[in-house]
């Protein structure tokens, strides 16, 4: 199988070479995404509604290509603000069915309103289990 690419037509895809997501048989590859809402071309300032609206915009991607947040293995996220941490952390409890592999760093970003950006990694058929919460 050769890798295709994925685009969701925005103006951002079109201003740079870049594909929304690249993927093949088993490995998705998602770009870096944030919480633009492209249906109304706006972003929220406030912290939590740009997170789930990043992740409704990576399960969007996922699934147009076959997949679902279920087989992310990995993310990349980058936060403007280490303050943040405790309520990105939270929300992505609520909408990340599974527990990846994942990096976070701070710095900043293109858009000054971007508070919040992933990268993410899937393979098909992971369907990685739901966190357990343990105690040590």
């Amino acid at each position: 199988m050769t890798w295709q690419t994925y685009s969701t037509g925005s103006s951002f895809e079109q201003a740079a070479p870049y594909s929304r997501a690249v993927y093949d048989n088993e490995w998705i590859f998602v770009s870096g995404t944030t919480g633009f809402d492209y249906r109304t071309m706006s972003v929220s300032d406030d912290i939590a509604s740009q997170v789930r609206q990043t992740w409704t915009n990576i399960a969007t991607a996922l699934r147009d290509v076959g997949s679902d947040l279920h087989e992310v293995v990995q993310y990349v996220m980058i936060m403007t603000d280490p303050a943040d941490l405790p309520v990105i952390g939270k929300v992505m409890k609520d909408v990340l069915p599974s527990r990846p592999a994942g990096t976070a760093f701070c710095a900043s970003l293109v858009d000054p309103r971007l508070r919040y950006e992933v990268q993410v990694t899937a393979r098909r058929g992971a369907r990685l289990p739901a966190p357990v919460e343990q105690s040590l």
